[in-house]
């Protein structure tokens, strides 16, 4: 991966090295991070409470000294570098550096050089900012290791269950405790990261999606953090042979799930969105018409009420369906996760930046979860996109151009230096 580095700065506009902001030190640090943990086929594979993810994050403390920030780790292995010594609640910038197996450079990664680059230029231009500032890389966002993310993110805001923690095991049979030993860290103090001194959060990241591609834009300003519903629906029907029972008199569960799949599309409005990604036929065999279907819906929106009514209006729909075919139908909501609102003033502040960099303020809604989801639930967020190249993201294709990498930093350190500090709030 030698050539990563040379691959972002080949195209790169070094016109937008101004303002202490240097595009070349972003490309070696995306560099340097992507090294660690690379996988054959040139990925990424950094699990949370890894020795690849400490070795990142050792990246990251060194050069948050060079920036001249104030190191600290706390017990959930969250990295922290600070700006500034005054008193007051801080205002924090960042994301992660775990990934996915076999993921892309770019997730996570971007939103810490980011940060980090606000940090530097700050450093060489002799700057301090009215309010306390830090840099912060936060543990294990992707789960892979666990089957459940947000474990740096949620002890900080306290929501971890270490009752449930003690339960998890990773694919090679190792208790959450095991592997945080690995990594000089406890289960029993986790909860010790839990802070009350957080004024704000923003996070800039990759967007993972195609708009602002086709809006032919660098960056674009998040209105919101969808939140999840899963449905699971039961098509039961009557299995049959395939051969010697007519069109007439089936009972089949799959023509019914087929249907109700078809329509799911034409069902969504605005911001929401809704998936069929799993999908179980039984008995499964090619000479028997399928007696049960099981799959479950994955919606989204950032507007609450908007997402719950589409989930009631996708169960209707899927009964139609089954009184059409003489089938019955089982559903159970199994999940439905609050949406998180950006906060508005954070938002504008961000569209004003963009905005006076002659670029056209795209808003548009997150439906994928980031840390900035779990320190919303507590304090004000606010998100930054940058765009992705055909949207790929968590592979190793993924790919943001730096150019796009270094609009996104100016348009961070613009917003940090407009930020409307106010304690007393």
């Amino acid at each position: 991966m030698a050539d990563l580095k040379e691959r972002l700065l080949s195209s790169y506009d070094f016109s937008c090295d101004n303002n202490g902001i240097s595009g070349e030190r972003v490309a070696d640090r995306i560099y340097q991070l992507s090294v660690v943990g690379m996988t054959e086929k040139r990925g990424s594979n950094r699990p949370g409470y890894s020795k690849e993810e400490q070795k990142a994050k050792e990246l990251v403390k060194g050069w948050m000294k060079e920036s001249g920030l104030i190191v600290k780790e706390d017990e959930a292995g969250n990295v922290f570098g600070r700006l500034g010594k005054q008193n007051g609640p801080a205002v924090l910038t960042g994301s992660h550096v775990d990934t996915v197996p076999e993921g892309g450079h770019f997730d996570g990664t971007l939103g810490v050089v980011a940060a980090l680059e606000v940090a530097s230029s700050w450093n060489e231009q002799s700057y301090q900012p009215p309010f306390p500032f830090e840099v912060v890389v936060f543990s294990d966002e992707e789960g892979s290791r666990f089957g459940r993310g947000f474990t740096g993110s949620e002890a900080v805001v306290g929501e971890l269950s270490k009752d449930h923690l003690a339960q998890l095991k990773d694919h090679e049979g190792k208790s959450f405790e095991e592997v945080m030993q690995q990594v000089d860290l406890s289960l029993q103090t986790i909860g010790n990261a839990k802070r009350e001194d957080i004024y704000a959060f923003l996070e800039v990241h990759i967007e993972q999606g195609k708009q602002l591609e086709r809006a032919a834009q660098p960056v674009g300003v998040v209105t919101g953090i969808a939140g999840p519903s899963w449905i699971e629906l039961r098509f039961i029907g009557e299995a049959a042979h395939a051969g010697n029972t007519p069109m007439n008199d089936r009972r089949d569960a799959l023509v019914a799930a087929g249907a109700f799949i078809h329509e799911l599309p034409d069902m969504t409005r605005g911001t929401a969105v809704a998936t069929v990604g799993k999908l179980d036929v039984f008995p499964n065999g090619v000479n028997v018409i399928p007696g049960e279907v099981k799959l479950f819906v994955d919606v989204r929106d950032i507007d609450e009420e908007n997402r719950d009514q589409l989930v009631d209006s996708i169960i209707k729909k899927a009964h139609q369906f089954t009184d059409e075919q003489n089938v019955l139908l089982k559903h159970n909501v199994k999940t439905k996760v609050k949406p998180v609102p950006v906060d508005p003033k954070l938002k504008q502040i961000l569209v004003n930046s963009v905005e006076e960099m002659n670029l056209e303020a795209l808003e548009l809604p997150s439906g994928a979860a980031h840390d900035a989801m779990i320190i919303g639930r507590h304090f004000p967020i606010a998100m930054l996109f940058a765009r992705s190249e055909n949207g790929v993201s968590h592979n190793p294709e993924e790919w943001t151009s730096l150019t796009d990498c270094v609009t996104a930093v100016h348009v961070l350190k613009r917003s940090l230096e407009q930020f409307p500090y106010d304690p007393e709030q």
